[in-house]
Formats: structure tokens, sequence, C-alpha cells
């Protein structure tokens, strides 16, 4: 069930026990190579494939294209929410829910800036209802859900997710290859991190003056098919485990 295909009428009589699951991605650079688009996209993609196998199970928000983008700044056509306030969009955007009487509420992310004020905003919800125990808030992104690395076949140089690199370089191949650009003779950035795992403050350009990280001249739209597969698969399975929970708490789950 899409929401912005439904009347007042028709989400008041949706049961408020099924999951709301609000999408969250950004528009920010992406190398020299992909579409500024790019996390809104492949989160579109990823909510399509799942939307298909869960049919009436969620109700789906639209996808919110304004994320916290803001170490990417450097970078033209980069649109950013300061964490600040885009804590306190997701913080809206959960008390809306709340408000039209939903009992779970998913922000699935498509943006790894949105990772941390996403995990912050459902806590802090939590603690704003914290004498309901009715309540399922979550946030999760899509590709840290199920599969492991080592799960995707033989191909892949990456074990993990980048930013513009052979894993989205795949899927936008897989999704749109014309907005890809030359990638051939793109030098690979590493994403080791010397002071894992302390958390770092870091800009895009701290890391990567081109502005990718990761090795995009290893994607093919095979591989991007193979992600796109595996990541609704995982975000399908999830989505079905919010919507059959019975309302126990952690301690008493067994």
């Amino acid at each position: 069930m899409r929401l912005e295909e439904m009347s007042w009428p028709t989400v008041s009589s949706v049961s408020r026990d099924v999951p709301v699951v609000v999408p969250i991605a950004a528009v920010e650079q992406h190398g020299a190579h992909l579409p500024v688009f790019t996390d809104s996209m492949l989160l579109g993609e990823v909510v399509r494939r799942s939307a298909e196998v869960l049919g009436d199970v969620v109700v789906w928000a639209p996808l919110l294209w304004l994320g916290n983008s803001h170490h990417h700044m450097d970078f033209p056509g980069t649109l950013s929410a300061a964490p600040r306030t885009y804590l306190d969009v997701l913080g809206d955007l959960i008390e809306n829910m709340l408000t039209h009487g939903f009992r779970r509420i998913v922000l699935l992310n498509g943006h790894g800036g949105n990772i941390v004020p996403a995990s912050q905003a459902v806590f802090e919800a939590r603690q704003r209802h914290r004498q309901r125990t009715d309540l399922l808030l979550l946030s999760a992104t899509y590709w840290l859900l199920g599969s492991r690395p080592t799960d995707l076949g033989p191909g892949f140089v990456q074990n993990s997710m980048g930013h513009a690199c052979e894993w989205e370089t795949s899927m936008i191949l897989k999704l749109a290859p014309r907005l890809v650009g030359e990638i051939d003779a793109i030098e690979p950035v590493s994403a080791a991190d010397p002071f894992e795992p302390a958390s770092r403050g870091w800009i895009t350009k701290d890391r990567s003056a081109p502005g990718h990280i990761g090795d995009p001249r290893q994607a093919s739209a095979e591989k991007g098919e193979i992600l796109f597969s595996r990541f609704s698969e995982d975000v399908a399975a999830f989505l079905k485990r919010v919507a059959s929970w019975d309302g126990r708490s952690w301690g008493s789950e067994k």
C-alpha cells in the first residue's frame, strides 16, 4: 500500500498494526561518474521490488529525498539538511504517524549519513512515549539487513558498501546505465580508516578528493542485479518480521 495513492478514509481503515515504512535517502555528489540522485534512485528500486513481494503487508510513505549530507557540501549539487534539523524532521514524521494511530514505524534508510540521525530519532521518540507498551519504532539501512559480502557470489571485489563504489555503480548500471559516466580510468579510493573502531569526525574531502570511496571500475550491471535482488529480499524478510511482531518485550521473547 502506498500512502500517496490513498485517501484519508482509506488510510483510516488500515489496521494500526500494519507497519508504516518511511524510505529516507539523499541528494548528494556521487563522484564524477554517478548522478547526485543515486541514493534515492537505489532505495526507490529496493522499495519497488520489496513492495511487489509484500503487497498489503506494509504501508509505504513517499520517499524522503532530503538527507543529512553536510559532509558532501564541498561538491556542487549536494542538497542537505543540517544534522539537528534532519533529526527534527525524522522525529516529526514519526510523531505524525503516531498521531494517526500507527504503532509500528520503520525508517528505511538508503544513505550512510542518515544512519546516526535515524537511529537517534527512533530512540528519542521511544523516550517521549515511554509509558506505551505497544510501540515498535525502528531504523534500518537496506544494505545492512542480511546479506553478507561472502554471500554475493564470485567476482565481487568490495566487502562492504562504499560510496559511488563497485556496489552503487553496479546498481545504477542495472537501473539507469545512461547516467553512468566513464569508469575505466577511475582510480580506486580505499575505505580503510586507521582509527577504527573509533568514530572519527570527517568530511568527504578528508577521505576522497574525487568524491568516490571504493573501486567503481569493478562494477557491472550483472552485479547490480545480484545486489538489488539480495537487498530487496532482505528488506522484505525484515518487514515481514516487523508485521508479525506479537508485541512482546525483548525480555519475554524466546
